[in-house]
């Protein structure tokens, strides 16, 4: 046999033997893969909630921390959480008291008014964390659940700061009041609210406006998820908007707003403590759910999602001693000094 031959024909060979023998719907994240997973799938989802806004719509997970109704979500994403219900198993809604809302680790804790019995998970302050590629899994805002690996070391992410996604001309506005936008970016908390190309910004929160450097030193003071009140002309017409701050870092990469992660990412991405990275098919809606192992070990909350492979999640033995104790203390507050 000619050696071109015998080559091929070891080549057809090697090609037969190496034809993946799965469905096309199970080289996903398929029923059928995750039919091993079906246990750790009942835990995650009876430990999730859904949190959504007055018309419905999600607006982000959260996690049960405490049988009766205590729950922790990223707080970037649920700015105005009075404004957010909880919808439950059975599809009913119950409203939302917050407790404690920590910028530092982007965690707001709301307990769901009257609810009980729910199924807490078991977050512990000396978890160990997962090794790089293993394997995690987490549920999404549809109910199924996602699987993949910690595609990197755990470590400390920096903050560039916050951004309200506008370029600002450096002259004075006409009459020295206000600052001009010359430009407002495609994807910005700037665009969400309203705000267009040639508005005059006459002030952030209480603080009047009259030099294009006063926006960004403001700004620089606030942390992403967090609402600015801002009043502007337009057609000399004075206007107001709320503006909900964004990571710096996500407004400049995304300046013309190509939806670069297919599905959106979160408004904060980074200023955190330390994070677990790993490449779930998410998006910024289910941040706020919980991460576990394949056993169905809690690691932690996913927290941000970053681009089209990335999210990044808070590990548990970075926030559940602060949590533990909040709720502690919500639930056994100081007694009240004797009146005088």
């Amino acid at each position: 046999m000619r050696p071109a031959l015998c080559l091929i024909l070891l080549a057809a060979g090697a090609s037969a033997e190496m034809r993946p023998s799965l469905q096309p719907e199970d080289r996903k994240n398929g029923s059928r893969t995750l039919l091993a997973l079906d246990p750790v799938h009942r835990q995650a989802i009876k430990a999730t909630a859904r949190l959504v806004d007055t018309g419905g719509r999600a607006a982000a997970l959260a996690t049960w921390v405490g049988e009766d109704g205590y729950l922790i979500t990223k707080a970037s994403e649920a700015p105005e959480l009075e404004k957010l219900q909880v919808r439950l198993a059975d599809g009913s809604l119950a409203a939302l008291r917050e407790i404690r809302r920590d910028t530092r680790h982007d965690l707001v804790l709301a307990q769901a008014i009257g609810v009980t019995g729910v199924t807490a998970i078991p977050f512990t302050a000396d978890a160990k964390a997962p090794a790089f590629g293993q394997w995690i899994t987490a549920p999404a805002a549809d109910g199924q659940l996602r699987l993949g690996v910690i595609s990197a070391s755990s470590r400390q992410i920096p903050g560039l700061g916050a951004a309200i996604g506008v370029r600002m001309d450096e002259k004075p506005a006409p009459g020295g009041k206000g600052v001009r936008v010359l430009a407002v970016a495609e994807d910005s908390p700037a665009r969400a609210a309203g705000l267009r190309d040639g508005d005059i910004l006459l002030s952030l929160d209480d603080d009047t406006l009259s030099q294009f450097s006063q926006v960004s030193q403001l700004i620089s003071k606030r942390q992403p998820g967090e609402i600015v009140a801002v009043k502007y002309l337009r057609d000399g017409r004075e206007r107001a908007c709320k503006v909900r701050l964004a990571s710096r870092s996500k407004v400049l990469n995304n300046w013309e707003g190509e939806d670069f992660a297919n599905g959106g990412i979160s408004l904060r991405t980074d200023s955190f403590e330390k994070i677990l990275q790993h490449d779930l098919p998410l998006g910024p809606a289910d941040m706020g759910g919980p991460l576990l192992d394949l056993s169905g070990r809690p690691l932690g909350i996913n927290i941000a999602r970053v681009d089209r492979i990335t999210t990044f999640a808070l590990p548990a033995a970075v926030f559940w001693p602060l949590v533990k104790g909040w709720i502690e203390a919500d639930r056994h507050p100081p007694k009240a000094l004797p009146a005088r």
